[in-house]
């Protein structure tokens, strides 16, 4: 990715340092960093700040990195993404539902059990999280629609539709009553 020398560049031809620029662009110095050093990329928000503080159009700032975005983003790591996240909520519904049934039957081999898949499921969320991360490709979806045309608002207004707070109380609420039913259920079937 060139974004990060681009961003060097420019605030150097500014002869900014990275506080300053930070501070300009609303974010951390050390997000100003890991952009020059290629360890993340910044969202379309901050390159239209960018954009704009450096004076050069967001095309010739992104430069030579559209091509590298849509690559990122292509249907394969998508497809190894949503092949991850199922076999991680199959593994973590799997976690839920099986406690207590492996201790009632295999007592402390249930246990050892359902650590060993407590220990697997954490890995496919730590590896699901590492690829969205990896791949940052949020971040180049939003950043090719804006290329392509699509109005900033639009483009935060979709980022926005999965952040709003009563979803997660909601989703909170409903794993909580699911879980209820799930314990019910179990202690009847088990005799508790």
């Amino acid at each position: 990715m060139e974004i990060g020398k681009q961003i060097k560049k420019y605030r150097q031809e500014l002869k900014m340092s990275q506080e300053e620029l930070a501070d300009k662009v609303f974010v951390t110095r050390q997000t100003i960093s890991n952009w020059e050093n290629h360890k993340n990329y910044p969202d379309i928000n901050s390159l239209v700040l960018l954009s704009s503080l450096f004076q050069v159009s967001l095309d010739i700032l992104v430069k030579g990195d559209l091509e590298d975005m849509k690559e990122q983003i292509r249907e394969a790591d998508i497809q190894q993404l949503n092949h991850d996240g199922a076999i991680f909520s199959v593994l973590f519904l799997g976690m839920l539902l099986s406690p207590i049934p492996l201790v009632h039957f295999l007592d402390y081999w249930g246990i050892a059990i359902w650590v060993s898949l407590a220990v697997v499921t954490f890995y496919y969320a730590i590896r699901v999280e590492k690829q969205k991360k990896e791949h940052d490709i949020q971040t180049y979806k939003e950043i090719v629609a804006f290329t392509e045309g699509k109005r900033l608002d639009e483009i935060q207004k979709n980022r926005e539709y999965g952040k709003r707070p009563y979803q997660k109380i909601l989703l909170a609420i409903a794993s909580g009553v699911v879980t209820l039913i799930i314990a019910v259920i179990m202690g009847k079937l088990l005799g508790y």
